[in-house]
């Protein structure tokens, strides 16, 4: 039986540092934001290093939208007026340091003026050809090329698969 699959008795019988030892995956939000035909990246400052969707994780006792608008604010200095869940991101090996699961967020209406900021190194705005020869931290690029894009194409029927 793995950690994570076990009976609520038996963790109520576990020492609490015990139970808070059991692998869970951490939680991050990532913002897709546009302008025009250009998506917004950002040049990370910490490992890994590369360009990536502004984001970060969730503080404790933080909900996922208020994460990302904070996030987004830290990073670029604009501010999400408007914000829809695109997918969630999840795959275990999406992040090379530990298992972690992302809300990717679309922000169609925003305000301010980009500028890096915080973990950002700098920013830059990028079409999607652009981004498809880039360096892109995480699981970002399949993000944007493969699975917005496609959504995208698919909305306005010029995708059947």
């Amino acid at each position: 039986m793995e950690e994570n699959d076990m009976p609520i008795d038996i963790l109520k019988s576990m020492p609490i540092d015990e139970i808070c030892s059991i692998k869970k995956p951490s939680l991050a939000v990532d913002a897709i934001v546009m302008k025009e035909d250009k998506y917004l990246l950002i040049k990370r400052k910490n490992p890994p290093y590369g360009w990536a969707l502004p984001g970060g994780f969730v503080d404790y006792g933080e909900t996922v939208e208020n994460a990302l608008m904070r996030e987004l604010r830290e990073e670029t200095s604009l501010n999400a007026d408007s914000i829809k869940l695109f997918e969630v991101a999840s795959d275990p090996k999406r992040d090379s340091r530990f298992h972690t699961v992302s809300l990717i967020y679309e922000v169609p209406i925003w305000h301010g003026e980009a500028q890096a900021a915080d973990d950002a190194k700098e920013l830059g705005w990028f079409t999607i050809k652009e981004i498809d020869k880039m360096d892109i931290a995480f699981d970002h690029k399949d993000i944007l090329v493969n699975r917005y894009l496609k959504s995208w194409l698919r909305l306005c029927g010029d995708l059947n698969d």
